[in-house]
């Protein structure tokens, strides 16, 4: 044998060899991943499985060497196949509808005023009375209050020596008193103190409203006197409804009006209620925790009980308190508004008994009575008499014997 055959051998041996060497670990590697398969049943191998080889495979406990990565598209579609959560829908909330409330005014230089005074039940519903005639720009309200005042304790708050005051600063049109809740306790009479109840203290009392009416009438305007609601205490309750008997009969004796309160914050029984209807008829809580205080929304309330009265009293004062009557009514001999000249309108009253003024005495439309017959009709002899018409002849009804033609003939 030649030296070239063998070197060519010799290289094809070590070709061969290298080979073998290189291709080894990966012959390993697939034996070892084949013997690790489950073996698939026919029916998975039909209509597929559960692909247990690839979850293995993938498997994070595995050997590095043992694991594979998946190809892009089959990434592709797992990314695709993944259900992100949704964030939940908010559900709408309810929207409630309120009227909006008119927007304040600019007040006329010769706005009619309100005054009122007294304590802070007064206070509460003057701060009401002024957001309702925000609007009204021929109203305002001036509220003159102290919380802790009344009629008693003069030597704490005089109302006889500041109302004249305030009344000289403000020219009200009207006066609206509210006070009393803090007048049950000691009374100083000159130089004696008087328990509260006696006798001669209702006389001094009664002396006092009818003292502070007085102040109040010389103005020569109309006054209110608010009465007191009701409390929780039954106590103050039972004390309160006296003194609205004496409100209201010194306040009408002297000349002014008395606005009753009482029916707002109790309920059918006359009980005090702390939660019951608003201005505009819904349930709402009206008093304050200590039975005694109001909320914003029994403050309103106060305030619509006098409201009535000041649109009375102050009708005509602005656009909100228009009154019709014939004052205030435009002149029929022009109607420019219409394009109609009131002189020219002549048409004469039509009368109901004469419409056509022929001196006639019935209307349009009238027709004779129709005469009544003498003669019976079948249908009256059928239901007045129970008789019956012969049938005609030759009817089927008709039950009569036929007679020979020579017996008619004769």
């Amino acid at each position: 044998m030649s030296t070239g055959n063998i070197w060519s051998r010799t290289r094809r041996s070590s070709a061969v060899f290298l080979l073998l060497v290189i291709c080894l670990p990966f012959v390993a590697e697939n034996a070892s991943a084949q013997e690790q398969r489950d073996r698939r049943t026919l029916l998975e191998m039909l209509f597929g499985g559960p692909n247990i080889q690839n979850d293995r495979l993938y498997a994070p406990d595995r050997p590095p060497q043992q694991r594979m990565r998946r190809p892009p598209q089959q990434q592709q579609r797992d990314n695709r196949a993944v259900i992100r959560p949704q964030t939940p829908r908010k559900t709408p909330s309810v929207v409630q509808m309120r009227t909006e409330k008119p927007a304040p005014v600019a007040k006329l230089e010769n706005a009619r005023r309100v005054l009122v005074i007294g304590d802070f039940l007064a206070g509460g519903m003057g701060e009401a009375l002024v957001s309702t005639f925000e609007s009204s720009p021929a109203i305002t309200v001036d509220v003159r209050s102290n919380g802790s005042s009344g009629l008693v304790r003069t030597d704490y708050y005089d109302w006889f020596s500041t109302l004249p005051q305030f009344i000289k600063e403000t020219s009200p049109a009207t006066i609206v008193i509210m006070m009393g809740s803090n007048d049950r306790q000691q009374m100083v009479i000159g130089d004696t103190k008087e328990k509260y109840g006696t006798d001669l203290w209702l006389k001094e009392y009664e002396r006092r409203i009818d003292a502070l009416i007085t102040l109040a009438k010389r103005q020569q305007v109309p006054v209110l006197w608010v009465g007191l609601p009701a409390f929780q205490s039954p106590s103050l309750t039972a004390d309160f409804v006296n003194f609205n008997r004496l409100y209201r009969s010194h306040i009408e004796k002297l000349g002014g009006e008395f606005v009753d309160v009482w029916d707002g914050f109790v309920d059918e029984g006359g009980k005090f209620v702390t939660t019951g209807y608003d201005v505009n008829g819904q349930q709402t809580r009206l008093r304050e925790a200590d039975g005694i205080g109001m909320t914003a929304a029994g403050k309103q309330k106060l305030a619509f009980y006098v409201e009535k009265f000041l649109r009375r009293h102050l009708d005509g004062a602005g656009p909100d308190l228009m009154k019709l009557d014939g004052s205030n009514l435009p002149a029929l001999t022009s109607l420019p508004a219409l394009g109609i000249d009131a002189q020219q309108v002549r048409t004469q009253p039509i009368s109901l008994t004469d419409p056509d003024l022929d001196g006639g005495d019935v209307l349009l439309g009238d027709k004779p009575v129709a005469k009544l017959s003498v003669t019976e009709t079948p249908r009256e002899k059928l239901t007045k008499r129970g008789l019956m018409d012969d049938a005609p002849l030759g009817r089927v009804d008709d039950y009569r014997m036929p007679v020979p033609a020579e017996t008619a003939a004769k």
